[in-house]
């Protein structure tokens, strides 16, 4: 089996923005797909784009994502490397996110129908929507 066949895509029905934010008081922490970041030069958000908070500086709608279903070791290497190399050559480009178990992967709404073809079509399984 090749690392392809070993993952299964899980494409979210949730339509995403991508946000840069003064502070994280509008958000709610609790609330599913609420990534945050915080760098010395900025505060990011990723969010449902209905839950997107007042206190927005800058953002860009219109991301759709899909996640590697299970618990991924950090011991595997290339996973992702895999995945934006396939939407590279598609001329797909990503935002990727990780948590402590898993990645997602958001690409622009307009090209997700194509990114899920291509993953497919490389042999990953692509769960039903």
């Amino acid at each position: 089996m090749n690392q392809a066949e070993s993952f299964m895509i899980e494409p979210l029905e949730q339509v995403f923005s991508v946000c840069k934010v003064t502070d994280f008081s509008g958000i709610n922490p609790d609330s599913p797909f609420c990534f945050t970041g915080r760098t010395d030069e900025e505060k990011s958000l990723v969010c449902p784009s209905d839950q997107v908070p007042a206190n927005t500086v800058c953002r860009e709608d219109g991301w759709r994502a899909f996640r590697i279903c299970g618990e991924l070791d950090f011991t595997l290497i290339g996973v992702l490397s895999g995945i934006t190399g396939i939407l590279a050559a598609g001329g797909i480009g990503i935002f990727a996110l990780s948590t402590f178990n898993t990645d997602y992967i958001l690409t622009k709404a307009e090209d997700f129908e194509k990114t899920m073809y291509l993953l497919t079509c490389e042999g990953y399984r692509v769960k039903e929507r």
